[in-house]
């Protein structure tokens, strides 16, 4: 068997996906929650009803909808439902806190919000004016009876209570039976998703995603992988669909080739494990963190999941010993790959009918292709075995920064997309990642940006200079830690200072430590400098 199928790439609307799924496999399982199915046939119904919902609301082509939901039924619902009314999804971090919020419905234009009736997610969009709808959706409506009458009974604290208006709209509302859609022309070079990333600088810009860019990369994703079954595979969705990642390679690829979503709204080990024994699926995407937490419980408990055939991780590097120790559970490959929000975001991926080298990120996706660049003259492109900026070329590649037309002309070169991490290639095309340009920290397989912790520390009177860094962390990969000067006459704990940032940053940017410190190294031009603390953090740990 080839090691990557090339088939024929097609850019498609988004929402055909899902239409040609429903068509092929109508009574074919496409979501399970928490013991409860819906079939593709009563998946694109959904779908429809919400479509014309949108639009009773007036949304148009063009206008975005924000999608602030953890993986439940209603993020596929909305999320094509949206595509269909040939409105953009701009997704969102149900972690943020109120201000991230605020400051990317203003850089988006979000004009109207999805989001879930528990308190601590609703509470955050409830007020904010810039929405001109909330469409609030019911975390218990989609639980099988049973577990519905005792959320209802033992979480009733955590459910919001909204009073309906013009603003404020019930799910029902928006899916109620009703007149059909009205069809809309969808070009697949229209945008379909806005994407927030903090790029190379840390500040959120929204890379543009079309349906063509998405939908390609759906396709080359389940093309890297020819042993999938269309209409046959069932893929644990726990990595959060408001990621880049989960997004294309589960809920459009997975739908795409009629696979069972296994949907959780969170990852917690206990409900993980039971899944995997009771549901057993066949595919699995994750982070590294993922992995080890299965693996350990596997290795404690007895339990099999051998049901797992392809395993793919990504978002940090996957430590061998992680490799071997779940591949020898389950049987099944775990693959990586590599990517990035601008690339909609798989550029490679080892192939799992194929050739896996240890330590390598795999080969370019079907139609696309690495190159590397001089660090010092990007214009220059390096040969096998040398280390430069990786480029990225491709179907896949957003078409720019919205608003940002200086960031987007800077993050290309001849075409290419500088993606501000280092490697090489090997003699064969087998792409190595090194280091990063980009003072980026990866924590349990999300960017956290120390630029962000930084701005908010110096938010603090007290504060003089801050300095955040990564460190090693055995289960996240690697974790902030922060390091700060007072000012004359201030006295300040670490603990305050992180109590501080409890309502400025998200809990995965949280560092796990700010330290006091009298001073603050510095370049000899006065610019605070990383790399001693880096050092010093290095050196103790190795202690």
């Amino acid at each position: 068997m080839d090691a990557v199928s090339h088939k024929p790439l097609t850019a498609v609307p988004l929402p055909t996906l899902l239409d040609r799924s429903a068509v092929s496999f109508p009574d074919r399982p496409a979501l399970s929650f928490q013991g409860r199915r819906w079939t593709y046939r009563e998946l694109a119904s959904l779908v429809d009803r919400a479509t014309a919902g949108l639009q009773r609301l007036g949304l148009k082509p063009g206008d975005q909808l924000g999608l602030c939901l953890p993986n439940t039924p209603h993020f596929p619902i909305f999320y094509y439902a949206a595509l269909k009314a040939g409105l953009v999804v701009v997704n969102y971090n149900p972690l943020y806190v109120v201000r991230e919020m605020r400051q990317q419905i203003e850089d988006s234009g979000t004009i109207a919000m999805v989001v879930i009736d528990l308190v601590a997610i609703y509470e955050k969009v409830a007020d904010i004016e810039l929405l001109k709808h909330v469409i609030v959706c019911p975390f218990a409506g989609v639980l099988p009876p049973v577990k519905r009458v005792a959320f209802s009974l033992l979480k009733r604290k955590m459910v919001a209570h909204p009073t309906w208006t013009a603003r404020t709209v019930p799910y029902r509302q928006v899916v109620a039976p009703g007149a059909p859609p009205v069809p809309i022309r969808i070009d697949p070079s229209d945008v379909a998703v806005l994407q927030y990333t903090g790029g190379t600088t840390g500040r959120p810009k929204g890379a543009m995603l079309t349906h063509a860019n998405l939908s390609i990369n759906a396709q080359q994703t389940t093309h890297h992988m020819p042993s999938m079954r269309a209409g046959e595979e069932r893929l644990m969705a726990v990595l959060p669909f408001f990621h880049v990642f989960a997004m294309t390679s589960v809920l459009n690829g997975g739908i795409g080739m009629g696979g069972e979503l296994i949907l959780h709204p969170r990852f917690e080990i206990g409900a993980m494990m039971k899944s995997l024994v009771h549901d057993k699926p066949t595919m699995m995407h994750a982070v590294p963190t993922i992995y080890n937490a299965i693996a350990t419980a596997a290795e404690k408990h007895r339990i099999d999941i051998s049901s797992l055939r392809v395993c793919v991780s990504g978002g940090a590097p996957l430590p061998a010993e992680v490799r071997e120790r779940f591949q020898n559970l389950t049987g099944a490959r775990i693959i990586e790959g590599y990517g990035l929000t601008e690339a909609s975001p798989a550029v490679t991926s080892n192939p799992p009918d194929g050739e896996v080298r240890a330590d390598s990120v795999g080969i370019p996706m079907q139609d696309s292709s690495v190159e590397i660049r001089g660090l010092d003259d990007v214009s220059r492109i390096l040969a096998a075995g040398e280390r430069g900026e990786i480029c990225v070329r491709g179907p896949q590649v957003m078409k720019g920064y919205l608003n940002r037309e200086a960031e987007t002309r800077d993050v290309f070169i001849d075409g290419a997309l500088r993606t501000g991490d280092v490697g090489y290639l090997d003699t064969d095309g087998y792409l190595f990642v090194t280091d990063r340009i980009k003072d980026l920290i990866i924590c349990s397989g999300y960017n956290v940006y120390p630029r962000v912790i930084e701005d908010a520390l110096y938010e603090h009177p007290a504060v003089a200079e801050a300095i955040v860094i990564a460190i090693p962390d055995e289960y996240r990969g690697q974790v902030p830690l922060a390091f700060v000067t007072l000012r004359a006459g201030e006295f300040r704990t670490g603990d305050e200072l992180r109590e501080f940032l409890r309502d400025r940053i998200s809990v995965i940017e949280m560092p796990v430590r700010v330290e006091i410190r009298t001073s603050l190294p510095k370049t000899v031009i006065g610019k605070l400098s990383r790399k001693e603390l880096v050092e010093e953090a290095i050196g103790s740990n190795a202690g």
